[in-house]
């Protein structure tokens, strides 16, 4: 550029963008505290949902009690917990506790900042909508965290993998999301870029990250990775015998622990590939720093998330690693939606 150019951003998005940012940062949190919650296998201690009853604790004993005897009718106690002291009890309310809780002040972290920028006139007409579909989402996910917790309640001792990958689906599209809303504001305004072959690679990694999280999320959900822990080989193959020994076929890939694990595996081989591949073309063609870092920040976390799947899967998934993993998708994801971000739209520059 041969003149000075200065990006015009006004102190209300600035506003608007930090506090969208601070929602996908809860949002992240509510994944961790969620994710810790089906480790310690917390997730069906509470055995109602009351939105609003339910922010006010046990107080008292009777109190106790009552919440204790209602878990005690419930085929996880009964099969797997028969016998469980009060204080063990506790232990697991707790956490459940704790991530709907989280979950009530995610909600009023959205729900304040927007009310305050709505009556200062600082959100636009043109974005109101984006906005009240990301509030939308966010009330759809404590439904979709109620439907899945009572899939667990009256003929299982878990609850259904379905529902977990669709309610930590919903979480990463309402992180995607907020992400992405907050960088459009961050970056003021902005041209659309040509459509091209790096733009539509960048949108495919964003969605295929997003599927290998539901895969993971299915691995959780039965327990799938605490059963083959060799690597790079599984149960000594590469391709496992017994894939597809479940009828009907399609079962396999929901329900068959080595297939799901086996996917999972192949999904993030692919996503390596994919992801390197695309480094390669974008350090080649591209000389906008910020897309350059981008990329190379996406590769570093697909490395990081990498040697942290196959280290938790090696020692058996122990608690710390599996958090971390898990976490270790989201900023993986986060990286791939900003890189698609910066490729997309490019500032629309003032001459000074």
């Amino acid at each position: 550029m041969t003149s000075k150019a200065q990006i015009n951003i006004s102190s209300a998005d600035r506003q608007i963008a930090m506090w969208l940012f601070t929602v996908a940062g809860f949002v992240v949190l509510m994944v961790l505290v969620g994710g810790l919650t089906r480790l310690t296998d917390s997730g069906l201690s509470i055995t109602e949902w009351a939105p609003i009853r339910g922010a006010i604790p046990p107080l008292s004993h009777a109190d106790w009690m009552s919440e204790f005897n209602k878990y005690r009718q419930i085929p996880e106690y009964l099969l797997v917990n028969a016998g469980m002291s009060l204080a063990e009890f506790q232990f697991i309310y707790w956490w459940e506790w704790g991530h709907r809780f989280l979950g009530r002040v995610v909600g009023l972290v959205f729900l304040l900042p927007f009310l305050v920028f709505l009556v200062q006139g600082k959100i636009s007409r043109a974005r109101l909508p984006a906005l009240m579909g990301l509030f939308v989402l966010g009330g759809l996910q404590g439904f979709m965290g109620w439907y899945m917790v009572a899939s667990g309640l009256s003929e299982r001792v878990d609850v259904s993998q379905y529902r977990l990958a669709m309610h930590l689906g919903l979480a990463l599209i309402i992180f995607c999301c907020s992400v992405w809303l907050a960088l459009g504001y961050w970056r003021g305004a902005q041209t659309v870029s040509p459509r091209s072959a790096s733009i539509l690679v960048a949108a495919g990694i964003v969605v295929v990250v997003l599927m290998q999280s539901l895969l993971g999320a299915l691995v959780a959900g039965i327990h799938a990775g605490r059963t083959y822990t060799d690597w790079p080989l599984m149960d000594g193959e590469f391709i496992p015998s017994g894939l597809l020994s479940q009828q009907p076929v399609w079962r396999n890939f929901f329900e068959n622990i080595l297939t799901v694990q086996f996917d999972h595996r192949m999904a993030a081989y692919a996503i390596t590939a994919l992801v390197g591949w695309h480094i390669y073309k974008v350090l080649k063609t591209n000389s906008n720093p910020q897309v350059r870092l981008s990329v190379v920040v996406l590769g570093g976390a697909v490395s990081v998330q990498i040697i942290l799947g196959i280290t938790a899967l090696m020692w058996a998934v122990p608690m710390g690693l599996a958090a971390a993993h898990q976490i270790g998708a989201v900023a993986v994801l986060g990286a791939a939606v900003t890189h698609l971000h910066l490729l997309r739209f490019k500032p629309r520059e003032n001459n000074a």
